[in-house]
């Protein structure tokens, strides 16, 4: 049965602040991406879920980290970066770069590195070379908008979404669900 509004009813949960913020973006799908730079004391790397295009002239991307030390500040430090966006063949590395300590860049995951010293995954969907334009601190995140110097494309495959805190495949399936963690 309707309420008075129109709408049915039902119990509405609320929430405030960073708790909110959290509960929006856990139930939101979000894109998954891998950024790697090379540093003075090796190669660098962190998973993403906040990269999303900003404008084409310049060609420019935007992303967020959570600090400015460890892989974060070797990236907002690097002269260049990658901006991998990953599919549902990379879950396993995507966890990897996700977890402090996990195993990063070893010979099992297909690294190489490019002429210009970034650490690339050849078997990513796209590496989209980068410079940061501009930061601005919020808290303890910073907010980076990037421009885009160049791209490398591979073989696209079922896209990977971070959702509930899985790595999920859009991959067609049979039945009512089209999406399955991974």
């Amino acid at each position: 049965m309707g309420s008075e509004t129109g709408g049915s009813e039902r119990d509405v949960a609320t929430a405030n602040g960073a708790e909110a913020l959290k509960r929006a973006f856990r139930e939101h799908p979000t894109g998954v991406a891998l950024i790697t730079a090379q540093t003075d004391e090796g190669p660098v790397g962190l998973t993403a879920s906040s990269v999303a295009s900003v404008a084409v002239d310049p060609p420019a991307i935007s992303f967020s980290v959570t600090r400015a030390t460890g892989s974060a500040g070797g990236i907002l430090g690097a002269e260049s970066y990658l901006v991998h966006l990953l599919d549902a063949r990379h879950a396993e590395v995507a966890r990897s770069f996700a977890v402090s300590g996990a195993d990063r860049f070893t010979p099992g995951q297909g690294w190489t590195e490019l002429p210009t010293g970034e650490p690339y995954l050849p078997e990513s969907r796209v590496a989209l070379r980068c410079r940061t334009l501009h930061s601005l601190g919020v808290g303890a995140s910073v907010i980076v908008v990037a421009e885009v110097l160049d791209a490398r494309f591979g073989d696209a495959h079922a896209p990977m979404v971070y959702h509930d805190r899985e790595f999920r495949t859009l991959a067609a399936e049979p039945g009512p669900s089209r999406s399955r963690t991974i």
